[in-house]
């Protein structure tokens, strides 16, 4: 029969911590170790010197006996899950921290974000399991966007941010905060194929000639439209990065999306948008955000005389596009891009068609 003790040890500042001795140890249920103390991260003073410090002794020792209680009664049922101290920590903490690791990923924010509206509250790894996880799947297939749009996210929103909420899951296990890998028996959400947004040349140049109330975002949307880098790589960009002499300047950097190492040689034109360089440390678009974006690339849109859906991402894709229809290789096209499948810059190849079937049926002759 196990047997369990309350005991106490002595700590800083005049305090005592509270645990359980169990005899004989229990194993603990992942790394099969054995157990004898479990600390109840309860304090007391050794010697109350006032009032408020003898109420806080009496108030903690009745929480110290419930504690004991609750562990007395796991013990009896052999349930030793409350020595994986992890799982009482809190899934929606853990999202967040993930999402944290990457600071400049929009996609991981609001994941996280929708994830906390499907909640409505904190989910303790404890109570996280399949069906809930399944449930947020369905959150995703089918509830309104929230925050500034009305509209239903897209498939590929849902899909992108339930595959972080699946890499989280799959994190969450081999962290050992849960004991079962739920990312391996979920489904994913299929892509399906959109149209990707993107600027004819004449347009892109009433872009440029067009007033933004940003500079910044001007600045950060022309140099993503002649170069195909990601609002997060354009974000991350410190002048110590760009690198060269005049006629062969080159960037160094790490692409945040794939950490893959990339060497990207610029133009001394694209180079002059950004400005005079400053100290090799200082970020070349220093200060922008996604919001910023989202405020300024509407109307910026608007005085350039283009009323079409357009993302900032759509940047990109100009780049893609514009590089496939003046001739440029699609092997080149996807070492620029980063892209480490082919079959992800063939998608453009499918706009270029489109565009010139589109162009084609322009051309009429009368021949009555």
């Amino acid at each position: 029969m196990t047997r369990v003790k309350l005991r106490q040890k002595p700590i800083s500042n005049g305090q005592e911590s509270h645990y359980l001795d169990i005899y004989p140890p229990i194993a603990h249920p992942i790394t099969g170790e054995l157990k004898r103390k479990y600390f109840l991260h309860l304090h007391t003073y050794l010697n109350p010197k006032n009032n408020v410090e003898k109420l806080h002794n009496i108030e903690t020792l009745k929480l110290v006996e419930y504690r004991k209680a609750e562990r007395l009664i796991d013990i009896q049922n052999k349930n030793y899950d409350f020595l994986i101290k992890k799982r009482i920590s809190d899934f929606t903490e853990f999202f967040q921290a993930e999402a944290n690791k990457r600071p400049d990923s929009y996609n991981w924010q609001m994941a996280v974000r929708y994830f906390q509206n499907f909640c409505g509250k904190n989910l303790p790894f404890i109570e996280l399991d399949y069906p809930t996880c399944e449930q947020f799947r369905n959150f995703l297939l089918s509830n309104p966007s929230i925050g500034r749009y009305e509209r239903k996210i897209s498939l590929n929103t849902a899909s992108s941010y339930f595959d972080k909420f699946r890499n989280t899951i799959k994190s969450a296990f081999n962290n050992k905060y849960i004991l079962t890998d739920f990312s391996t028996m979920l489904k994913g959400i299929k892509l399906e194929e959109t149209h990707r947004c993107f600027l004819f040349l004449h347009e892109l140049q009433s872009m440029a000639d067009a007033k933004c109330e940003s500079q910044l975002v001007k600045k950060a949307g022309l140099f993503s439209a002649l170069t195909g880098f990601r609002f997060s790589d354009i974000k991350n960009l410190v002048w110590g990065d760009i690198q060269g002499s005049k006629g062969s300047f080159y960037i160094i950097y790490k692409q945040s999306k794939t950490g893959n190492a990339e060497y990207y040689p610029i133009s001394d034109k694209t180079l002059e948008i950004l400005g005079l360089p400053k100290d090799n440390n200082e970020k070349v678009f220093e200060g922008i955000k996604y919001d910023d974006v989202i405020k300024f690339l509407k109307p910026w849109l608007k005085n350039a005389g283009i009323n079409k859906y357009f993302t900032f991402h759509g940047f990109r894709h100009t780049f893609a596009t514009l590089q496939l229809a003046s001739g440029t290789s699609i092997y080149t096209i996807s070492k620029l891009l980063g892209h480490r499948n082919l079959k992800t810059t063939e998608i453009y190849t499918k706009i270029i068609d489109s565009v010139t079937r589109e162009a084609s049926l322009k051309i009429k002759l009368d021949f009555s």
